[in-house]
């Protein structure tokens, strides 16, 4: 019998049954994560190996466990067979990460998320048929060098050289409707929303006429994307 203590008040099969997460591995990346799907709604299975971890997040998550992910065993017993997302934060023990993600896979019906801190573990999860790898120093320190370059005031990157960035509008577009600019034609980027000085996000149209204080989001080709928020 694998070794568990589990903290919660409702069973882990009806955790698992709901539109729940489970997430291997509470340190810095599994415990944020975790904590915000909980503050979002979500229910949460919480799982670690170290009783002082496990016990910082009693009351925190709809269910916290210690328990052995290396032992398909363990895994069984929490249902983790039943979910439907599993997140595998598992950092800085590389056998554990890779064990306990080779045991997932065997379960089928959970969709994995797995944590990588260097390419090469990112490489062994990706061959062992993980489609979702996550390297949030890596990723977090990409974006930083983007936004340090220009005059971006927050960027995202999607697969295949897109990307969304938040800027101002270049002085040559201050008072005018973007019908009226060619800005796509000129830039090849589009301007998708805008948001006025105290006001909300709203999509833009054709009539949308940007001012020098507004904050736009901008979505295209990286590069073109990045050049596009570097004017002045």
């Amino acid at each position: 019998m694998a070794r568990q203590r589990i903290f919660s008040a409702t069973p882990i099969e009806a955790i698992a049954a709901a539109d729940s997460v489970a997430v291997i591995g509470l340190g810095r990346f599994g415990g944020a994560l975790a904590l915000e799907l909980e503050e979002a709604g979500t229910e949460v299975l919480g799982i670690d190996r170290d009783e002082e971890t496990v016990q910082s997040y009693n009351g925190r998550l709809t269910h916290v466990v210690r328990a052995d992910t290396t032992k398909e065993e363990a895994l069984r017993q929490l249902s983790l067979p039943e979910f439907d997302r599993v997140v595998v934060g598992i950092g800085t023990d590389l056998e554990a990460s890779i064990l306990t993600t080779s045991i997932l896979l065997r379960f089928d019906r959970p969709t994995i998320w797995a944590k990588a801190i260097s390419e090469p573990h990112a490489q062994i999860l990706s061959q062992l048929g993980v489609e979702r790898v996550i390297r949030p120093e890596h990723d977090m320190g990409k974006r930083v060098a983007h936004l340090v370059r220009g005059t971006m005031l927050d960027y995202v990157e999607f697969e295949d050289n897109f990307a969304m960035v938040k800027t101002r509008p270049p002085r040559e577009y201050w008072d005018r409707e973007l019908g009226t600019t060619g800005l796509r034609a000129r830039h090849g980027v589009t301007v998708v929303a805008v948001k006025r000085k105290g006001g909300e996000w709203d999509y833009t149209t054709a009539q949308t006429t940007l001012y020098d204080d507004d904050e736009i989001i901008v979505a295209g080709p990286t590069s073109k994307a990045e050049l596009f928020s570097s004017l002045m």
